[in-house]
């Protein structure tokens, strides 16, 4: 096999050809010509991607492959795993985007000359985007990634860095459903516009793909932490390539609420989708930590704990918006246990939620908080709560997902409008956020 071929599984190979596993199946049987397996296993064998490609055109089942195609092949191929291939391509892409003429003395350069350079380029562009600490780990060289790397940059060249990157991200994601939880378009626009449109400072303490702080107009700089590291150094390309060059964007991995990265850091905005009904949170290590302003969470309350924890992290003035599972609207929890988020979050008179101690029963529905800290260090909140999927509400008028939407306060009864944000009993305190169209509870 060449040096630096990349390899396809059967199902890639079907991909390619636009025909099912079993046609793949059928070819190999048939075809004494049909490419060697020069990798994997029994089950699951993988064959040299140039070789197939090669086959399939002279069999006249792949007239040609779309750039597109090819790219992922490569990403999918990349031995290290795809997290690792687009750790690579989009360090390359952010050189790219950086200088898009550097492109032309990479094509000069043969493929050890490529694969010895890159890494330091990178490495330079990489500390400089996101600082020395930065969660993109490459390698010394980059041999096994020539392939991608080149197809890459011939793919960004008509298509553009950012979105290329967005292409392969979307592909990975779309690829692995059940490995990441992901906040949809609607939600993340709504909150991003309820919490102003330029925030300064914003924090996502659960930030998985990025979706919050993409669609967040941060003015001046963008943190965020992940707990898996594979995806807070997908999620920091993703970032450093969707915001403008000065914006300033620090990106850790780790648990955010056992291992906080930015204990000493306080923002003007906090933008959280922090994952449910996570009994793991560390109830048991962090009983008289100092966040708890509210009373310590109960196990089961995890949302309670990230609640208060981005509460920690905003300064006077600034905002928390939050997605919440529909537990959080119910004002009594089952015998025996602590008080909810919600009654917590009554009890200190700033976040308000309905009368009905009945939550939403749909799985499928959320519900949310926003939050602001006045300079007397008072909060006020506006909450929804929906059985939608899609977005948090029922859209009634308007575009769903927008600010100019109005939103259902309780399943099945439509909203009245606009209504303030309280911050005590009885007041008519406005919202923080002059785009706030949902409905306040009280």
């Amino acid at each position: 096999m060449p040096e630096h071929a990349s390899e396809v599984t059967a199902a890639g190979i079907a991909r390619l050809a636009g025909v099912g596993r079993a046609a793949v199946s059928n070819w190999r049987r048939r075809h004494d010509d049909f490419p060697k397996p020069v990798g994997g296993s029994d089950t699951s064998p993988t064959y040299e991607l140039t070789a197939v490609e090669r086959w399939l055109q002279e069999q006249g089942k792949l007239p040609s492959v779309p750039l597109h195609e090819r790219l992922w092949q490569r990403a999918d191929s990349h031995p290290g795993g795809v997290p690792a291939a687009l750790r690579v391509a989009g360090s390359l892409l952010m050189l790219l985007q950086g200088d898009p003429a550097i492109s032309v003395s990479y094509r000069a350069d043969t493929d050890d000359e490529f694969a010895a350079r890159l890494p330091a380029e990178m490495e330079t562009v990489l500390t400089a985007r996101f600082g020395p600490e930065h969660p993109v780990q490459i390698p010394d060289r980059l041999d096994d990634a020539v392939p991608l790397l080149r197809t890459t940059a011939k793919f960004a060249e008509d298509t553009g860095p950012a979105e290329t990157y967005e292409f392969l991200f979307g592909r990975y994601l779309d690829a692995n459903p059940r490995q990441f939880t992901l906040t949809p378009q609607g939600p993340a626009e709504l909150m991003a516009a309820l919490a102003g449109e330029r925030p300064g400072s914003v924090l996502d303490p659960a930030c998985g793909s990025g979706a919050l702080l993409r669609a967040s107009e941060a003015a001046e700089s963008v943190h965020a932490q992940e707990i898996d590291p594979e995806l807070a150094a997908l999620t920091a390309l993703r970032l450093a390539m969707a915001t403008d060059p000065a914006v300033r964007v620090r990106v850790r991995s780790g648990d955010s609420l056992r291992e906080d990265a930015y204990r000493e850091l306080a923002v003007d905005t906090v933008l959280c989708h922090p994952p449910f009904n996570d009994r793991n949170w560390g109830h048991d290590e962090l009983g008289y930590d100092a966040r708890w302003e509210y009373g310590f969470p109960a196990r089961t309350e995890s949302e309670l704990a990230w609640l208060q924890h981005s509460l920690a992290h905003v300064r006077d003035g600034g905002t928390v918006v939050m997605l919440m599972p529909p537990a959080a609207a119910s004002a009594a929890a089952a015998a025996g246990s602590a008080p909810t988020c919600c009654a917590a979050a009554r009890c200190a008179r700033w976040w308000r939620c309905p009368r009905d101690p009945r939550p939403p029963t749909d799985s499928r529905s959320t519900c949310g908080c926003c939050a602001s800290r006045t300079p007397s260090g008072a909060r006020r909140a506006t909450c929804w709560s929906s059985t939608r999927p899609e977005y948090p509400g029922t859209a009634r008028s308007g575009r769903p997902g927008t600010p100019s939407a109005r939103w259902s306060s309780t399943p099945g009864r439509p909203s009245t409008g606009r209504a303030p944000c309280p911050t005590g009993p009885g007041s008519t305190a406005p919202c923080p956020s002059s785009n706030c169209s949902t409905t306040t509870w009280t």
